[in-house]
């Protein structure tokens, strides 16, 4: 197999990965709601889903997106922008590695160290995310794909930062944790068409 072909595979295992421990972890845990909590709740300090969390879905998969980035960089040559929209998924990657190395504290609520860490981290990944959408979007524009995958990826971006101010915000009392479900699960999908598209049309 070739190794542009196993980078393009990272793209797609690692949102199924992320999106499939979430629903594992959820289920494991009956008093977890997808509705009320974050999803780092679910890699807390001393839960039963801890290590599964950490370790598989936050800092495997983050380990894939940057597989992902760097196969971006061998695909899309020549041009300033393809080199930022790649670096942005790779600091999705990193992101999300680092909020798995630093877990929050109980109910990500404490005012540790590592509490701090995981929140900069968590921001620095779903903030990467939401704009590497939208860069990708311009690139594909100025590659000439096909112009439903530049608003897709553009609409993709753009919701994903409302759901995630909304949820900051605090607008929607008791939702706080299905809009960061919502925003992470669409930039997921999102990763998955666009590493899907390349591996079935290598031509960019």
């Amino acid at each position: 197999m070739k190794v542009r072909t196993i980078g393009l595979a990272c793209g797609i295992l690692a949102p199924l990965l992320w999106l499939s421990l979430i629903v594992v972890a959820g289920a494991m845990r009956p008093e977890f709601s997808h509705i009320t909590q974050y999803i780092s709740e679910l890699g807390e300090r001393g839960s039963s889903t801890e290590f599964l969390m950490r370790y598989g879905a936050f800092q495997f998969t983050g380990f894939l997106y940057i597989c992902f980035a760097a196969t971006l960089l061998t695909v899309f040559r020549g041009g300033w922008y393809c080199t930022v929209a790649a670096g942005l998924i790779a600091l999705d990657g990193l992101g999300r590695m680092g909020a798995g190395i630093f877990a929050c504290d109980p109910g990500c609520r404490g005012v540790s160290s590592g509490q701090e860490l995981h929140h900069l981290f968590a921001t620095i990944g779903f903030s990467s995310g939401l704009l590497a959408a939208i860069a990708w979007g311009y690139v594909f524009h100025r590659r000439g794909w096909p112009s439903f995958l530049t608003r897709y990826s553009i609409a993709t971006g753009i919701v994903a930062m409302i759901l995630l101010l909304l949820m900051l915000s605090n607008r929607v009392p008791g939702a706080t944790g299905i809009l960061e479900h919502l925003a992470s699960g669409i930039l997921s999908v999102w990763l998955l068409v666009f590493a899907a598209r390349l591996l079935l049309h290598p031509t960019v």
